[in-house]
């Protein structure tokens, strides 16, 4: 049986099911697990599949992102730490990119008396609570309003954004896998790019409750960043598999940031893969 076959049977598989283990695999299609394995992650890279502890499983549609209202209630202990962990890479003057979604909006309350520092965003409730908490140097940058998310998106936006030399770009979304981040709206995707492109640390910020979670839009390689900050819920095999693209984990656990191995220094010369 060629690749294509299996990977084939592979999914068929999986609609029947939600989980298969790599050894019910094995022992089905007769080949070795390191064969399984390869397969499996060329499934992955095509989105279709996300790996799970010992096997598979179908990746999850998102069609569209709940609002900004919903996004509150979800998971708030999980972004609260996660939110500490990246807020703690904030560097003393520094000029940085807050994305729009709920977890910017925790680090923003935990830099709210920073008013040493630059902040540029495209969320309003970012602007609204450090226009009202913090003395720091605030932007917002225009453009498309998306009412359901209380953000600015498009190419107005995004053209906003090149006018900043970013020590940090904290890029947030509601989807993504070991291939990249992804999103239902194409209007987020030019955004998203140009503040990591202009940034000098580039930083995914993201509960682990939105990984294998695929949209219809690719955005970026997860290689595009420096550094991913998530919670301790995320499996072991996906934090290894993101270190294996020279990209370094945060992992937050009950608000501290937990880096269980060698972290690894952005360097500034180097070239983001955001094609």
């Amino acid at each position: 049986m060629i690749p294509a076959e299996r990977q084939h049977f592979i999914l068929s598989c999986l609609a029947k099911r939600d989980v298969m283990s790599i050894a019910e695999l094995t022992e089905r299609l007769d080949v070795s697990h390191m064969t399984i394995r390869r397969d499996i992650q060329a499934l992955e890279r095509s989105g279709r599949v996300i790996s799970v502890s010992g096997g598979v499983r179908l990746s999850q549609r998102l069609d569209f992102e709940p609002s900004h209202l919903v996004k509150t209630g979800i998971r708030t202990a999980e972004k609260r730490a996660v939110g500490r962990a990246a807020a703690d890479l904030v560097e003393d003057g520094m000029v940085i990119y807050l994305d729009a979604g709920t977890t910017m909006l925790e680090i923003a309350h935990l830099i709210a008396d920073r008013q040493d520092l630059t902040v540029v965003t495209n969320d309003f409730a970012v602007a609204a609570h450090l226009s009202v908490n913090s003395l720091c140097t605030l932007y917002h940058t225009g453009g498309l309003v998306e009412r359901d998310n209380q953000s600015c998106v498009g190419d107005a936006t995004a053209e906003a954004l090149t006018r900043f030399n970013f020590d940090i770009a904290f890029i947030s979304t509601s989807s993504w896998s070991i291939s990249g981040l992804s999103s239902p709206s194409e209007a987020k995707r030019p955004v998203k790019r140009v503040a990591v492109q202009g940034a000098r640390r580039a930083v995914f910020v993201s509960d682990s409750s939105k990984y294998g979670v695929i949209a219809a839009i690719n955005v970026m390689p997860l290689d595009s960043f420096d550094t991913v900050v998530t919670d301790n819920q995320i499996e072991t095999t996906v934090i290894e598999a993101i270190r294996k693209k020279g990209v370094e984990v945060i992992v937050a656990s009950n608000g501290q940031a937990n880096d269980p191995g060698e972290r690894r220094l952005p360097d500034p010369q180097a070239r983001r893969n955001v094609e």
